[in-house]
């Protein structure tokens, strides 16, 4: 008897004094915030005309961004961005991981080796521990094909909490595409527990059936701090609002708010989130 009562009293121990894990790692995780900029940065050209990725940088930098999702972003595509590779640019110039999808990629042209890519990248504060980006089907319509799209995801470790963040930009032509775009990306959305925001240029205002499909899953900051005015495009004089920043899972909406350079032709969308953690997640 003794013997039995030494083993529970060493296991007991054992289990409290980190044999297996520490009080910590059994204690639950404190809840925490989240601030995250969608932007479309049309490959760093403002509206002034000016290539310039230091003011991109500065910009997210002043914004307080821990996440980034950004659109339209050049990686050794041409002149029009000076061949430059903007996602791992952009990632030293604030200190941030980078994960990059190339939704156009094109062998390289004559006289350099490296292939002309164009899409979109999630940058974060937080260690990036896995990235994948998903290629969005393409209707083969006749006339004015559509261009490849695709939907980046990325998990991020937030202080040992994991959340999903996604990246993406669809069709700019037709709803009916968009609509299909959604419901691919919607198929993705497995786990109701798992904390997933969705930043995105989404060629849509708010109440078009695909953002209506959208929000069966996903709910839309902007749409809860009741700023459906919030226009993000054009930059000069903004008449729309297809730039987003939206989350599923146990998600708060805190803040938000419309960052007004004018380094790209589409305004950037900030939200302030609450994660709600749950143990073992």
């Amino acid at each position: 008897m003794r013997l039995v009562t030494t083993l529970v009293l060493s296991l007991a121990l054992l289990l409290g004094l980190g044999g297996f894990g520490t009080a910590a790692d059994a204690a639950p995780r404190k809840d925490f915030q989240l601030t995250v900029l969608s932007y479309n940065i049309k490959h760093g050209v403002g509206e002034d005309g000016r290539l310039d990725l230091a003011r991109i940088a500065e910009e997210i930098r002043a914004s307080g961004a821990d996440v980034v999702g950004l659109q339209e972003v050049d990686r050794y595509w041409g002149e029009r961005s000076d061949w430059a590779d903007q996602g791992a640019e952009l990632a030293r110039l604030l200190g941030y991981q980078l994960a990059y999808g190339a939704n156009l990629d094109e062998a390289p042209p004559e006289g350099r080796t490296e292939r002309r890519q164009y899409g979109t990248a999630i940058l974060s504060r937080y260690p990036i521990v896995a990235s994948e980006n998903v290629p969005l089907t393409s209707i083969p319509y006749p006339t004015r094909p559509t261009e490849q799209r695709g939907l980046l995801t990325a998990t991020i470790n937030v202080r040992g909490a994991f959340v999903q963040v996604w990246n993406t930009h669809l069709d700019h032509q037709r709803s009916e595409q968009r609509t299909s775009q959604v419901r691919e990306i919607l198929s993705r959305l497995d786990d109701p527990a798992r904390p997933t925001v969705l930043t995105g240029d989404l060629n849509a205002i708010p109440d078009t059936p695909e953002m209506e499909l959208l929000r069966t899953r996903f709910a839309d900051t902007f749409r809860e701090l009741g700023r459906d005015d919030a226009y993000t495009y054009p930059t000069n004089a903004p008449d729309r609002r297809i730039d987003y920043v939206l989350h599923a899972g146990p998600i708060r909406t805190l803040s938000g708010e419309l960052r007004t350079a004018q380094y790209s032709d589409h305004l950037g969308v900030l939200a302030r989130l609450q994660i709600q953690t749950t143990p073992g997640r």
